[in-house]
């Protein structure tokens, strides 16, 4: 095809993908499986993302030679439109590459938790799980409800999202911390300012491809009725499903499925994802403990 991409070679990388998942023993090897998928989603991604500039790039041409031979404000005026839309998506392109943590491609889980503040907090998380919910359409991922629970009198108590789609992780890892709001609260009578916080999490979604052993005795599973979207099913039957990691004090918590198993299985994956990075930030402090401080080069920070 030629031209500013490599089309060519992406377009037989993912062939030869597709071809190796319509084989019937795909799914013999389940891990193996979906890393297979995973990445064929990921060259598709790209794929799409070149093609798109590809063909943005032989209109601005096109457009180009037009004004040469017959200068006209309306083409000039096209001209500067497809430039500065290509100049965006060769920006939004040059920030995906910037996402090279190793979890970074991966798909997202996060969670609000509202502080101390009743329902103004409640209020805020609320307001931060809109927000995000649009960003994710904006940008076209999947997002399912993993876990819901309302607020007493308005916003929420608590909330998990599986934000599902290439680079998740990395575009909202940032996001993780305490998010503070500070305004005239409309649940006060008196009008007066109230100052909210709300915790959010953000964890990578790991789809099978994680050594981490746990033992069954550190875990406390109970079940509990679903609360909001479902119908009469999710009112009438005890599907969710609450895990308590005992010696962290990690707890996941799953209601997305009808399946009291399949919440299971989706809480025991989050679990899985927390410990995993939890250990992975053990191993960062050591690493940083042993390193020791690091100091400018200059006056005041030499040893000798």
């Amino acid at each position: 095809m030629g031209g500013l991409f490599d089309l060519d070679r992406l377009e037989e990388d993912i062939a030869a993908y597709e071809q190796e998942m319509s084989e019937p023993s795909f799914w013999d090897d389940s891990e193996k499986a979906n890393q297979v998928i995973q990445k064929n989603n990921e060259l598709k991604a790209i794929y799409d993302t070149f093609h798109k500039m590809e063909l943005a790039h032989e209109e601005t041409g096109l457009l180009f030679e037009m004004y040469k031979e017959e200068p006209d404000e309306e083409v000039h005026a096209e001209i500067v439109e497809a430039i500065q839309s290509l100049e965006k998506d060769l920006q939004q392109y040059e920030l995906s590459m910037l996402l090279n943590g190793p979890h970074d491609k991966n798909s997202a889980i996060l969670e609000i938790h509202p502080g101390a503040g009743g329902t103004e907090s409640q209020d805020w998380g609320s307001m931060l799980l809109r927000m995000y919910m649009r960003w994710a359409e904006k940008h076209g991922y999947r997002v399912e409800t993993v876990d819901y629970q309302d607020g007493d009198e308005a916003g929420i108590k608590s909330v998990t999202l599986s934000i599902e789609g290439l680079n998740a992780y990395g575009y909202l890892r940032s996001e993780k911390g305490v998010h503070r709001l500070v305004r005239i609260s409309p649940f006060d009578a008196a009008g007066k300012r109230h100052t909210s916080f709300c915790s959010v999490d953000v964890v990578p979604q790991m789809d099978g491809d994680i050594d981490i052993e746990i033992n069954p005795d550190d875990l406390k599973v109970d079940v509990y009725r679903a609360s909001g979207a479902g119908g009469q099913h999710i009112n009438k039957t005890s599907s969710a499903v609450r895990i308590t990691h005992i010696p962290t004090g990690i707890v996941t918590q799953s209601q997305a499925q009808r399946s009291q198993f399949k919440n299971r299985d989706q809480a025991m994956a989050m679990l899985k994802a927390k410990l995993f990075q939890l250990e992975e930030e053990k191993k960062a402090a050591e690493l940083a403990a042993i390193r020791g401080e690091q100091k400018d080069i200059a006056w005041g920070s030499q040893i000798r």
